[in-house]
């Protein structure tokens, strides 16, 4: 069952609270991990894990990253660059349309997120990840209710995940014009929609999703658009 927190207790800001209880048990590599794109109609999953200079004392100057969704695609852009040269280490990985179809898009984001751990320089001690939880996991994990607003680490990978598929969602959009995946990113908007209708889907669209299958004239076969 989905998992029901008071808002109320939301920090203004992510923080390092989850952080600061792993570093003073003596861990170090503590990583951060978030998707981006779960919901969308079209495109991969990707995620990024992010592990912060072990021990950071202060946030202050992380000041304005939070949850990727609450900035502005500038904001985004610019956090992004900089958290490359600010934190310890970064990863990315994705899991593309056809992975998703066939393997359902929990497993599929699960493998977007093992990815993103596998690309860290160094292997992780400890996982925070924003209400995700991998199986068979070597390394222990925490999944946070509202990680995104509550873990500066999980913060700073929701911004990378974001900006890295946005940009990859505008190189698609030149590969399949006319679907506008350049504005909407793969989202069912009614534009969206509209040119789904229109032109059917393309090579990259989510054949499991309902409205694709739809479009497509097709069964929805499996559960995986139940999933996003």
């Amino acid at each position: 069952m989905p998992v029901k927190f008071d808002r109320s207790l939301l920090p203004a800001a992510p923080d390092l609270a989850f952080e600061k209880a792993l570093w003073s048990g003596e861990l170090q590599w503590i990583a951060g991990v978030d998707e981006a794109g779960r919901g969308a109609l079209a495109g991969p999953v990707f995620a990024a894990a992010v592990i912060l200079p072990p021990h950071l004392s202060t946030t202050e100057a992380f000041n304005g990253v939070r949850d990727s969704k609450a900035m502005t695609p500038a904001q985004r852009q610019d956090w992004a660059a900089r958290l490359r040269t600010m934190v310890y280490g970064w990863g990315i990985g994705l899991a593309s349309a056809q992975e998703i179809d066939t393997l359902g898009i929990i497993p599929a984001t699960c493998l977007a997120a093992w990815r993103a751990i596998e690309a860290l320089p160094v292997p992780p001690q400890h996982l925070l990840l924003d209400y995700l939880e991998l199986p068979d996991c070597p390394f222990p994990q925490t999944p946070v209710v509202k990680g995104d607003a509550r873990s500066l680490s999980i913060a700073a990978a929701s911004v990378l995940a974001k900006s890295a598929r946005d940009a990859h969602m505008v190189e698609l959009d030149r590969c399949y014009p006319g679907y506008g995946f350049a504005v909407h990113k793969g989202y069912g908007t009614a534009a969206h929609l509209a040119a789904l209708t229109r032109l059917g889907p393309s090579p990259i669209h989510r054949r499991s999703f309902r409205p694709v299958s739809q479009a497509a004239g097709e069964e929805v076969e499996s559960t995986a658009a139940q999933e996003n």
